[in-house]
């Protein structure tokens, strides 16, 4: 019995090694696709505030949306994220501040300021999208977060293009290797959440919308 208990369980942390690995290498793969092209509006997916400022991480992505405004790719910026610990403004409000101190129009920028999570920001930024007749996005995010980022896009029935920033720089190896480990275990976790009722539930929800007047 003993033996029947060890061997299942060095087969099962094998295949647990396998999955792992073989997801690793998929978000590896998929940082290097860009589809950057001409769309309705940039989807900036949220990365943290601090106080007034947007985060490094977060900065980035915005320098990159602003970038495919100025060069006439999107016609606006949809910005999403809500309030954290380490700021009193949410993150869309402090992106927004932040994109019209270098250029952008108001009148161009949209905000969903209620999102936690990725699937919260693509969702509500896609109701927000219905909102205003907007069709298709690019959706900014740093490399590693892409492959997560256009599978909820997809569920979510979404016509959008992945444009990663290139610009995110890492202190060191170590810390940029934990980012890939983080991501992948997220990934692996929303694998798991996207077979729940639940998900389906918010999935469909949010996919059959109408259009908010």
């Amino acid at each position: 019995m003993f033996k029947r208990i060890l061997r299942g369980s060095l087969l099962l942390a094998l295949l647990s090694g396998l999955t792992m690995s073989a997801v690793l290498a998929e978000i590896i793969r998929y940082a290097e696709v860009d589809q950057t092209r001409p769309a309705d509006a940039a989807i900036v997916l949220g990365a943290g505030a601090w106080g007034t400022n947007p985060s490094p991480v977060l900065r980035e992505r915005l320098n990159h949306a602003i970038a495919l405004y100025e060069q006439g790719l999107v016609e606006k910026l949809i910005f999403t994220g809500g309030i954290g610990r380490r700021s009193r403004l949410s993150e869309a409000e402090v992106s927004r501040r932040y994109a019209v101190a270098r250029g952008v129009a108001e009148a161009d920028i949209l905000l969903d300021g209620r999102s936690t999570n990725t699937i919260e920001n693509l969702a509500n930024a896609r109701t927000v999208g219905l909102r205003n007749g907007l069709e298709t996005y690019l959706l900014v995010s740093t490399p590693y977060h892409m492959k997560r980022a256009m599978w909820i896009a997809a569920d979510l029935d979404m016509e959008a293009f992945s444009s990663p920033t290139r610009t995110i720089r890492w202190i060191s190896t170590a810390t940029r290797r934990r980012a890939i480990v983080q991501e992948t275990a997220s990934f692996l976790v929303h694998v798991w959440r996207r077979f729940t009722p639940d998900y389906a539930r918010v999935i469909r929800s949010e996919s059959t919308a109408a259009p908010l007047s």
